[in-house]
């Protein structure tokens, strides 16, 4: 007869395997924001984060720090799996108690049970009915996973499409001001309407998808100066200096991105757990300087941009348009280590500062001059400590 522990074991076994069923339906078949015990997931992507990032630490370049964080994604997919693997194993270990009297030899039964259906029996009574439950279990978690796989790179592919188009447009990594400057240079400036647009649904599609499956926050784009989120903060940043340097000329579509961009960031935010202020003071303050503003708006100047407002009157709407998302943005490109770019916030794991992008030299069939030696330096030193222009980049 079972004592009043082993039936206690045994009711707590059940709630252990009940829940770790919850957590794997709630996961991978309901799409929906984790709220609730789905969370224990970003637990363990968190976990798995750390370790990749502290490795990351032996890297002395960007590139190799990139390659380094690159399977943090896949291993934490693997690591999710084991932890549903331990946490049956573990409720059901509990629930063999009555029977083995013993939970070392109950673990080894349900461990047994769950990989090999029951090949493995300890002492009492026969257990067919748990030992054939652990094992049709498992084999439906396994059968879940392998869906779930196509779902997560159907939606990272989706990504990484667009993303990939802002290496000409923007530069490499992105920047608000180059995508303005190089649709100036070349001559394409009718196009921004449509990149607006098409940036606006991506936002949506990314929102969509990365708020019902944290993991895709932790898969690193192809190459290691592509990012999704520095692809965004360049395209909210053009839009908002488009809007605040020429308003007449700005179309809809870039408000309608913006909005739709820091949407985005806060639904992001807000699934990892962050605070998050929905209605921001327009006139609060933000970390990029006016000065960096102002050499933005001069070199926009200096490659024919059509300007309308001075910097210092454009300041007041550029810095109302990134007050919505500047903070959050910073927050999440030091937690997914993205590409030193301009105005992307300072990272804790680098070793140095910003890098600006790289500009094509201009190349006309008439022998003109070109732009090449115009752009700015590739490399700007990292911020000192204590200085007024704000925290050091450093390790």
């Amino acid at each position: 007869m079972a004592s009043p522990m082993d039936e206690f074991l045994f009711v707590l076994g059940v709630c252990i395997v009940l829940v770790t069923l919850a957590e794997v339906l709630l996961v991978m078949v309901l799409p929906r924001r984790p709220a609730g015990i789905e969370r224990l997931t970003l637990v363990v992507n968190r976990v798995v984060r750390l370790l990749f990032v502290a490795l990351s630490r032996l890297a002395k370049t960007y590139e190799g720090k990139d390659a380094i964080l690159a399977p943090t994604a896949p291993v934490a997919l693997v690591a999710q799996l084991l932890f549903w693997a331990i946490s049956l194993a573990v409720g059901f270990a509990l629930m063999l108690q009555p029977t083995v009297h013993s939970l070392p030899d109950g673990f080894t039964q349900s461990i047994t049970a769950l990989f090999t259906v029951g090949t493995v029996h300890i002492g009492g009574p026969p257990d067919i009915g748990i030992d054939i439950a652990v094992g049709a279990i498992w084999v439906v978690i396994v059968a879940l996973q392998i869906a779930y796989l196509p779902a997560l790179y159907a939606a990272f592919n989706r990504r990484e499409g667009l993303v990939s188009l802002l290496e000409s447009r923007a530069g490499l990594p992105a920047w608000g001001p180059e995508l303005l400057a190089r649709h100036q240079l070349v001559g394409i400036s009718d196009t921004l309407p449509e990149l607006y647009a098409a940036w606006e649904e991506w936002a949506a599609d990314v929102a969509e998808s990365h708020t019902t499956y944290p993991i895709l926050l932790l898969f690193r784009s192809p190459e290691p100066w592509y990012s999704w989120l520095i692809g965004l903060l360049s395209v909210l940043d053009g839009a908002a200096m488009h809007l605040a340097l020429a308003p007449s000329t700005a179309s809809s579509q870039a408000r309608l991105c913006l909005r739709m961009g820091f949407t985005l960031v806060n639904r992001v935010a807000t699934t990892l757990g962050w605070p998050v202020d929905p209605d921001p003071n327009p006139d609060g303050p933000i970390e990029l300087t006016f000065e960096e503003f102002e050499r933005a708006v001069l070199m926009l100047e200096s490659v024919g941009f059509p300007v309308e407002r001075s910097a210092e009157e454009a300041w007041p709407d550029f810095r109302g348009w990134r007050v919505n998302y500047e903070r959050l943005i910073y927050r999440l490109a030091d937690r997914l280590t993205a590409p030193p770019s301009p105005w992307s916030g300072p990272r804790r794991h680098l070793r140095s500062g910003p890098v600006e992008p790289l500009r094509p030299p201009q190349r006309r069939p008439d022998g003109g001059p070109s732009l090449y030696d115009e752009r700015p330096e590739v490399v700007i030193a990292p911020r000192r400590r204590g200085s007024q222009d704000g925290p050091e980049i450093g390790t």
